[in-house]
């Protein structure tokens, strides 16, 4: 009898605040789906609206250059591009309602892989679409006062080096710390559980 008041004792006593609640995990998916949803939600209806605007802009303004119409057009088709793999994206997220938390691990780890290659592939040739677009697009208003147009190229190829070079691999990068640590938190909640 005395090992069962020892074992009861051990049981009582046992600290329990690293376990997870119950609901803990569920939460934690849910938020993040959510949240993952609203952002590329977002996303897609900003970029419908500057495409739809360019667009506009085509049939409005009538560009004395063929320059002008090509950066136009290139624009557009980087708009499309981030439309297009957002509502991809969107879709997969979506989808991923009733998951194991296995499963969702493996969703998670699916979303990294996709993550690294929209930072290698599509992101770097929606930038390049972007980036040529806008410096042919420019190039009609600048192009009469060479001071204007070596100033106005000047600040813009400093923003695209900046954003290529800084805003790029820091939203990179913070995108890719966060999904690390949820997949680090999951795993640890599911072998707790």
């Amino acid at each position: 009898m005395d090992n069962l008041n020892d074992l009861k004792s051990v049981w009582i006593t046992a600290k329990t605040d690293s376990l997870p609640a119950a609901g803990e995990m569920t939460n934690i998916i849910k938020k993040y789906r959510s949240k993952t949803l609203q952002k590329k939600v977002m996303v897609i209806l900003i970029a419908a609206v500057s495409v739809t605007i360019m667009i506009g802009i085509t049939f409005i303004y009538k560009a004395k250059m063929p320059t002008t119409r090509v950066g136009q057009y290139l624009i557009i088709l980087a708009g499309c591009v981030l439309i297009f793999t957002n509502v991809r994206s969107m879709k997969r997220f979506y989808d991923f309602r009733d998951l194991s938390n296995r499963d969702y691990i493996k969703f998670l780890e699916k979303s990294r892989q996709n993550q690294i290659y929209f930072y290698k592939k599509t992101q770097v040739a929606g930038l390049i679409f972007w980036s040529f677009g806008l410096l042919l697009y420019i190039f009609e208003f600048v192009h009469q006062n060479a001071f204007i147009c070596i100033t106005a190229y000047l600040f813009t190829i400093i923003f695209l080096i900046i954003l290529w070079l800084v805003v790029r691999r820091r939203v990179f990068s913070k995108r890719a710390k966060k999904l690390e640590e949820l997949i680090k938190k999951l795993e640890s909640l599911s072998k707790q559980i």
